[in-house]
Parts: structure tokens; sequence; C-alpha cells
């Protein structure tokens, strides 16, 4: 039987592709750009990038957002996005492991100064493909990065959690949990468990923090998480001696 949340997903996230590929149509690097031929690639990869809709190897695709260097990287990044975007939603491929990286260089590319419908395509994609991440029963589906691209790319954490908590999926609780077992070491030292391109790095911790323990256990607990997981999770709600003390924490001794 076809689970109906998995189709809508699907369907709006190959219609956020098809946007980007509408809106960045005609898209090419600068006329003048230029790279270090040793670090970044030959002068006929550079002349690629200077036409438009042209498909570009696994590994040219990488260099070209991987690699600094660019004097209007803004511009090379929108020749080669509805590409990127293909790729970074297929688990298959190499940009799949990199999509925290890549919400990093969307922040950098200043993306939503761009023009109207560039900065809305770009948007759609973003709430699309997380939104396709919390259904799929694609194993390799793996929310924690997913989020990550997401809150680099636009600044906020807030409402990417707010969409996670109103939907109501066996896959989005799994989903909960492969998080809290990745996050939980960070968040008991205080720590975003992420690098982030963003100044408010405590502010982000607190919020993180704050949405797991009022949202999470009931989620975890309906699904059959283990107990080491639960009070995991607790602890991240304890502060001080509490949680240092308590008979869960990690190496306690009495």
């Amino acid at each position: 039987m076809t689970d109906m949340h998995v189709h809508r997903a699907r369907l709006r996230l190959d219609a956020a592709l098809d946007g980007l590929a509408d809106a960045f149509r005609g898209a090419v690097a600068h006329p003048d750009e230029h790279n270090c031929e040793c670090h970044w690639g030959s002068a006929e990869e550079l002349a690629l990038l200077k036409v438009p809709g042209v498909v570009l190897d696994p590994d040219l695709l990488r260099r070209s957002w991987h690699i600094p260097g660019w004097g209007d990287p803004g511009a090379v990044l929108r020749r080669i996005l509805p590409q990127l975007a293909g790729a970074v939603v297929d688990s298959r491929s190499e940009s799949y492991r990199y999509r925290d990286e890549i919400g990093v260089v969307l922040a950098r590319a200043d993306w939503q100064t761009w023009p109207p419908e560039q900065a809305a395509a770009v948007r759609e994609f973003l709430h699309a493909f997380w939104a396709h991440t919390l259904v799929t029963p694609d194993p390799a589906a793996y929310a924690p990065r997913t989020l990550v691209l997401c809150v680099e790319a636009s600044g906020e954490l807030s409402p990417w959690l707010d969409v996670w908590e109103a939907l109501d999926h066996p896959a989005a609780d799994r989903r909960l949990a492969e998080a809290v077992d990745e996050w939980g070491d960070d968040l008991l030292a205080d720590e975003l468990p992420w690098w982030t391109w963003h100044d408010d790095n405590d502010g982000m911790v607190a919020v993180l923090t704050a949405w797991l323990i009022r949202h999470a256990p009931a989620r975890l607990r309906a699904i059959g998480t283990p107990d080491d997981l639960l009070h995991r999770l607790r602890l991240i709600g304890l502060t001080g001696p509490a949680r240092w003390t308590d008979p869960h924490w990690p190496n306690h001794t009495d």
C-alpha cells in the first residue's frame, strides 16, 4: 500500500527540483571567472561553467562548490545549483554525503539576497527536501545531516524543528531516535552537535535542547526506543550536579 505522506513528499521534492531548473535556467559563471588550475581544474573544465545547462561529471561538480578561489562564487553556485540539488537528494551520490557542507556554501553565497524567484526556489527546495527526509523509508535518509543543510543554509533552527514536531509519521519518529543517538554526547557537553557558520552557537544549543526534552520523550517511548537512549535524553534535560551525579551519567561512580 502506498504511503501517501511519502508520495506527496516525493511529488513536492520533484516539483522543487523542477523549480530550481526553471529559476536558474541559463545561469553561467562570470565570463572572466578563473581559478587555480593546480587546485581546481583545467581551462576546459572551467569553460563548461560558462555554458548553461551542460551536465558536469560528479568530480567536477564537487570541485565547483567545494574548492575556494572564485571571483564570483555566487554565480558559480547558481550555474551548478540545479544539478547539485539533484545530486544532494540522491542517497547514492557523493554529494549526498556532503549536504551539511553544502548548507554552509549556500549561506556564504547569501542566496536569500538573490532575485526573488531564485531565492524562492531555493527556499522551497530546502523545505521539500526536509519534508521528504522525515518520511522516506530509505535507510540512508539521515535526518541530522539534512537538518544541518537546512539550518546552515537558512540561519534558522526553530522552523525546521517545528516541521518535525508537527509531522505524525513513524519514519519521522525513527529519524528522531537517530538524531538523539548522534547528538547526545555533544548536548551532554552543552555543545552544538555540528560546526556552524552562524554566530549564535549557544542560542542554537538552547533551542535544540529545549525542543528535544519537551518533544522527544513521548515519541521515542512510543516506538520502543531502548532505555539507555531515553536516559541520555533525560540527562540532556538536567543541569549541573543533577546531570553528572545521576546514576545514568556515563562512567558514573557512587
